[in-house]
């Protein structure tokens, strides 16, 4: 395990930091001595530059879970010389919805993805979208020589550092306290 002190004076940009897993990661880095620039949710997310100003200077870059900082986030990270790699958070959304899976002998790895045309064909938008905006960012990577890794979460829960609960977690407290699933 690295010294507490491994990222002093080193800096990585975390998007989406009030989300559950990029909090958690903002805490960790702050231990281990890093300098984070964290980004929370912005309307101004759609503008092609958004990210450059939090990434400029950075040695990294995380990404969360939204479509649309998939190749917006990297594209700032590949305007820094500084950024080494970028780490998405992306969902199992991206690489279950696809017919091959229950095959047997199928084994999931890094070139199995969700089937965009299946997904369409059972009107899996969210599926989909997770799908194609990951498969975007690769492209992004590989075109720009980003060192590109992602992460599928399927589930993650544990302990808030933030007060309220968020979106997916009230959503798990409230079917197993009501029952009731929302959307």
């Amino acid at each position: 395990m690295e010294s507490k002190n491994s990222g002093e004076g080193k800096a990585i940009c975390v998007t989406g930091a009030s989300g559950f897993i990029a909090s958690w990661l903002v805490k960790l880095l702050l231990h281990r001595g890093y300098i984070v620039n964290a980004t929370v949710r912005n309307l101004k997310l759609l503008e092609e530059q958004s990210f450059d100003p939090a990434v400029d200077g950075c040695e990294g870059g995380t990404c969360g879970s939204c479509c649309e900082r998939n190749v917006k986030c990297p594209s700032s990270c590949a305007k820094s010389p500084s950024v080494r790699r970028v780490v998405i958070t992306s969902s199992t959304a991206s690489i279950i919805c696809n017919k091959n899976m229950s095959t047997p002998g199928v084994v999931a790895d890094e070139t199995l993805y969700s089937d965009p045309e299946f997904c369409e064909q059972r009107k899996d938008w969210y599926r989909l979208s997770k799908t194609l905006a990951e498969q975007a960012a690769w492209k992004f990577a590989k075109e720009n020589g980003i060192d590109l890794v992602t992460l599928h979460p399927g589930l993650v829960i544990g302990p808030l550092l933030q007060p309220t609960l968020n979106f997916s977690c009230e959503a798990i407290v409230n079917v197993t306290k009501e029952g009731k699933f929302v959307q």
